[in-house]
């Protein structure tokens, strides 16, 4: 009787803490949380630095603690949301602790905001953070190459960008061939005519909006996609990873399509921290993936969870 009782108070415990956390809606305060839970291989701070003037141009890299494989640590280079106008790279630091629960470095990587971050600062910004984590890489025994691309709401914008429409990384001096894949966490791919003041902040001056959208960039020769959303994001609707999948798939692009029932915009990525992981429902997909684009072709699927 004692230990249920303990059990239905921590299970309380838990339940008011996530809903605390969801009232909040700030990536701050999940940070907060997050570092509060011990992890059984901790995150090491290996590089921190700018790759341009501004103070969001900014990136960290982690990596796991101990000794690296052979090779380097596998590396996942992470851009967080926030609707292109707020949200900090440390933050986001419980991504990185995760991450390297599981073997693999996290690159954050911060981006100038609006109004100096409009269409196309944000993707400049994003691909100029990319090349900053390649070539932090090797010092902190980091593999450069087959890195996976990852990001929530406008930061899976951004990296759904960047892998659709090659010019960005390109022009970051990024080879292609560096993305073994990409994963969005509930990204806006095809939102336009825009709607939210943050969309139409963010693409503010544009000539021709159809550039901005990456379900306009759908082809066959993408790197592979996964795309997770919930079901009862109100923020992103699901519908945008509906039919990117579909284009993509129409193309003859390397996609999945996982969606999460009942879950809404906020869940999917608290499900990336240690006290919301929920068991596993967000990571494990994101990680089955990472390590089969980084040795194996993706097939086209969709899958509701």
């Amino acid at each position: 009787m004692v230990t249920l009782i303990v059990l239905a108070v921590l299970g309380l415990g838990a339940f008011g803490l996530w809903r605390w956390a969801v009232a909040q809606g700030s990536a701050g305060t999940l940070e907060w949380i997050d570092a509060r839970f011990a992890r059984d291989v901790p995150a090491r701070l290996a590089a921190q630095g700018r790759y341009g003037p501004a103070d969001q141009q900014n990136a960290e890299l982690w990596t796991p603690a101990g000794k690296a494989p052979a090779g380097g640590w596998p590396l996942v280079v992470f851009i967080y949301g926030g609707g292109w106008h707020s949200g900090d790279t440390p933050e986001y630091r419980f991504v990185a602790r995760t991450l390297a629960e599981r073997g693999y470095a996290t690159a954050l990587v911060g981006y100038r905001l609006v109004p100096e971050g409009r269409f196309p600062a944000m993707l400049k910004d994003s691909a100029a953070g990319v090349r900053w984590a390649r070539d932090h890489a090797a010092a902190a025994q980091v593999s450069a190459d087959k890195l996976v691309l990852a990001g929530h709401s406008a930061g899976a914008y951004n990296v759904l960008m960047l892998t659709l429409d090659p010019q960005w990384l390109a022009e970051a001096g990024v080879p292609e061939r560096a993305i073994a894949g990409t994963v969005s966490l509930a990204g806006p791919a095809d939102f336009y005519p825009f709607t939210s003041d943050s969309a139409r902040n963010a693409m503010a001056g544009v000539t021709d909006p159809r550039t901005t959208q990456p379900i306009n960039f759908a082809r066959a020769d993408a790197p592979p996609i996964l795309l997770l959303h919930g079901t009862d994001d109100t923020v992103v609707r699901v519908r945008n990873s509906r039919r990117l999948a579909s284009a993509l798939k129409s193309a003859g692009g390397r996609v999945q399509e996982v969606e999460f029932e009942g879950m809404g915009h906020a869940g999917i990525i608290m499900a990336l921290s240690k006290p919301f992981a929920q068991g596993g429902k967000v990571l494990d997909p994101l990680l089955a993936f990472a390590a089969q684009a980084r040795g194996a072709s993706v097939p086209v699927q969709r899958e509701n969870r």
